[in-house]
């Protein structure tokens, strides 16, 4: 081998230094040195910020701090910062004229800039044992449930109108989970060995990044997403162009910032705002796409599926596409439910964060029998809810994200009151003078196959359709079959023999089905998350196969005994 001859070094210690790295690296092939990281993970615990405590009064600093400083986010590229001249504004939903960040826009060149910065530095980057990047990560998730915890909670707050508790359980407890556990997923992974002969063959599995780059698409409604759909990617052994939410631009830069510091190396990660439509059909152009990891809606998610087959003859493989694309989610309650467990839930479901999250209940689906009690508390109950500041101990839950949302959302309460099939019975108010404000609704409808029963709102309406009791059947046939959707939904009862039937009859309904429980609150190793059907690929973050969908397997076999004879199959004949 020429990697071995000294003539080739100007000295000999640096054909030495050389050398070990030769040996190094053939190692790490055959995963010879590879001593496997023995660590236990746990979700992280959630604060209370309760009022009066230490960590409320840093928290209540943390965003007078970011409220009182108009945050300058730039574009980032390898270990450079870029400014444009096309800029946009981060705004705070509950107080839309507070301008919260300023962030520039890359446009098609600076894409292509990014493109090749990820690629100059994909072969080191993923040459790095799987080890290193592990501790890498490990350190990551120190940091963001640490360091950067209140920082990142303050942001969430006011970037992205989320009440104390619901940025905690995001950015707060998620985002670090995802850091910890997909680490621990992958070093399992690293465990297997395929079988092997003893003094015949050594076989191996290699793990390898993707062949390309990867485009990370982050939504605004979850903080802990959107570092999942970037550095999930790069723990792998891949470079990422992350096109983060202009709605939660502020939080996802300060992600960036904490990443980068736990030591993931510039470039590796390039931090891209941008027009969606430019960027997604930029890197669906290029070449070397290697994978699109997404979250969003499901007609963008659709757009860049047709990108990547209009342009497939161009690419040098076939691209993984990751979609999450939201649902319209359902509760059905059966007559042997507990109507408080059916009560507490749904109004969870349906209205915490505005019914912003992508596993919101929007359907329910309640029999006759329950429904006088039941509609008298859940109308009770959702008319006291209050939708304000976040900052307000007393709110129950803040603003929509954008002009937007509120006005498809407020468009659709208005089809409702000239519908004669429906009735609001609570909320159905709206007001965007100081912030983008929808109370929490409850619509009843007559007719199950209404567009509102199907269409996915995301926002704070809940549709409430009534079933007869002698139509347990049908009506479940209704919820599997009215949305094209399957991302969660719950099944309320305590008749074991039904619950068993409800699962046969809706298991291709819901990615994630919950029984006495809301649609709601999956958590990072106890309920990985994803739907099928037009909700998404069902990829499962947050459990142990998501990261396969981020490796291309290298089988390796040596041979020991080295074959050195050519059979002829008349020669064998004569044997």
């Amino acid at each position: 081998m020429n990697f071995f001859k000294p003539h080739i070094f100007k000295t000999l210690k640096s054909f030495r230094q050389h050398q070990k790295i030769i040996i190094r690296h053939y190692v790490q092939v055959f995963d010879l040195d590879h001593k496997f990281k023995e660590f236990e993970v746990k979700n992280e615990p959630v604060r209370a910020y309760a009022k009066g405590s230490k960590e409320r009064e840093e928290l209540d600093e943390e965003i007078q701090k970011l409220s009182n400083t108009e945050t300058c986010i730039p574009i980032v590229i390898g270990d450079q910062e870029i400014t444009t001249r096309d800029y946009g504004y981060q705004l705070v939903p509950h107080c839309h004229s507070h301008k919260l960040a300023k962030y520039y826009k890359a446009d098609s060149k600076t894409i292509q800039r990014a493109i090749c910065a990820a690629l100059d530095k994909q072969v080191e980057w993923d040459r790095m044992p799987v080890s290193d990047r592990i501790d890498i990560f490990l350190k990551a998730a120190d940091l963001l449930a640490g360091k950067y915890r209140t920082q990142l909670v303050a942001a969430t707050m006011l970037g992205q109108s989320k009440t104390p508790y619901e940025a905690e359980i995001d950015a707060g407890c998620e985002l670090p989970d995802f850091m910890r556990f997909h680490a621990y997923f992958l070093n399992d992974i690293l465990k297997y060995r395929p079988i092997s002969i003893e003094g015949v063959t050594r076989n191996s599995n290699r793990l390898r990044g993707l062949d390309g780059f990867v485009a990370a698409i982050s939504p605004f409604n979850f903080t802990a997403i959107a570092g999942n759909l970037a550095y999930t990617p790069a723990l792998c052994g891949n470079t990422v162009l992350w096109k983060p939410s202009h709605q939660a631009v502020l939080s996802n830069y300060i992600i960036f910032r904490a990443m980068t510091e736990a030591g993931v190396p510039r470039g590796v990660v390039n931090f891209i705002p941008s027009e969606g439509s430019l960027f997604g059909d930029r890197t669906t152009a290029c070449a070397c796409l290697g994978a699109i990891n997404f979250t969003g809606s499901n007609e963008v998610f659709r757009h860049l599926w047709g990108q990547v087959g209009k342009n497939i003859t161009k690419l040098n493989t076939f691209p993984r596409l990751l979609g999450e694309c939201g649902g319209k989610n359902f509760h059905f309650v059966h007559p042997s439910a507990n109507m408080c467990n059916v009560l507490a839930t749904t109004i969870k479901s349906a209205f915490e964060y505005s019914g912003q999250k992508c596993s919101a209940c929007s359907r329910l689906y309640v029999p006759e029998c329950m429904w006088s009690e039941l509609k008298s508390e859940l109308v009770r109950e959702t008319n006291s809810l209050i939708t304000g500041d976040v900052q307000d101990p007393n709110t129950f839950t803040g603003a929509v994200v954008d002009k937007l949302a509120y006005d498809k959302i407020v468009k659709a309460i208005q089809s409702a009151k000239i519908n004669k099939k429906m009735e609001i019975i609570a909320g159905g108010d709206y007001n965007d003078h100081v912030g983008y404000f929808v109370c929490p609704t409850v619509i009843e409808t007559k007719d199950p196959l209404d567009r509102l029963m199907k269409e996915e709102i995301f926002g704070p309406v809940l549709m409430v359709y009534v079933y007869k009791d002698s139509e347990v059947k049908k009506t479940l046939e209704l919820v599997r079959t009215t949305v094209p959707y399957a991302l969660t939904g719950s099944i309320f009862a305590e008749d074991e023999k039904f619950i068993c039937e409800a699962l046969f009859e809706l298991k291709y309904a819901a990615g994630n089905m919950y029984l006495n429980s809301k649609s709601t609150g999956a958590v990072v190793g106890q309920q990985p998350f994803g739907g099928g059907k037009l909700s998404g690929t069902n990829d499962k973050p947050g459990g142990p196969h998501y990261v396969l969908r981020f490796l291309s397997m290298q089988a390796l076999k040596q041979d020991l005994i080295l074959d050195t004879k050519l059979h002829r199959p008349e020669e064998k004949r004569k044997c």
